[in-house]
């Protein structure tokens, strides 16, 4: 089976290094198969003969925090679920503008929170325009506000058992 895993609070801001050669190479010692990365922020496409998503995501958080030292929250979703979702395009209804930013954000569980959508942000700068199963889809308009703050909600309303990527990000993650 062909997994994506998201790795949360990687190689921000100069924290949490991980090079993407070292995470190549472990994960391949691990038994991986096939194993890639894309960009620098830990999103790692990798074959897995292990079938269930719970399992495969605690197995490697636990290599990976014996590895590099401090712990990694991973997030893992199929190649399936991932096309799913590009093939859906949430934003094709949105009008686009160089101050918009498209954002996917992967939750490990289904949100315990109901909210009304669109959920827009106090300073309108952010808002969630869908919540499909364990994965939200939003739109930050940083001409209004800051990445920060929208990341900010994302956490008050559905927890730190999140990470978050740009569309374009997803996208290059299924090529």
């Amino acid at each position: 089976m062909t997994l994506i895993a998201f790795l949360r609070g990687i190689n921000v801001g100069g924290n949490h290094k991980v090079p993407m050669a070292d995470l190549r190479s472990k994960m391949t010692d691990w038994g991986y198969e096939n194993v890639k990365t894309i960009l620098n922020s830990g999103n790692v496409v990798f074959d897995c003969r292990q079938t269930k998503l719970p399992t495969i995501e605690a197995t490697l958080e636990a290599q990976l925090s014996e590895a590099f030292g401090f712990p990694i929250p991973v997030i893992l979703r199929t190649k399936d679920e991932i096309a799913d979702l590009v093939r859906d395009n949430p934003f094709e209804k949105i009008e686009m503008h160089s101050d918009l930013r498209l954002y996917v954000s992967f939750l490990k569980t289904q949100p315990n929170v109901s909210i009304s959508l669109p959920f827009i942000s106090d300073d309108s700068s952010f808002q969630i325009l869908a919540i499909r199963n364990c994965d939200i889809v939003s739109v930050l308009d940083v001409s209004k506000g800051k990445t920060v703050n929208g990341m900010n909600d994302l956490e008050k309303l559905f927890g730190k058992n999140i990470t978050t990527r740009n569309w374009n990000t997803i996208i290059k993650v299924l090529q």
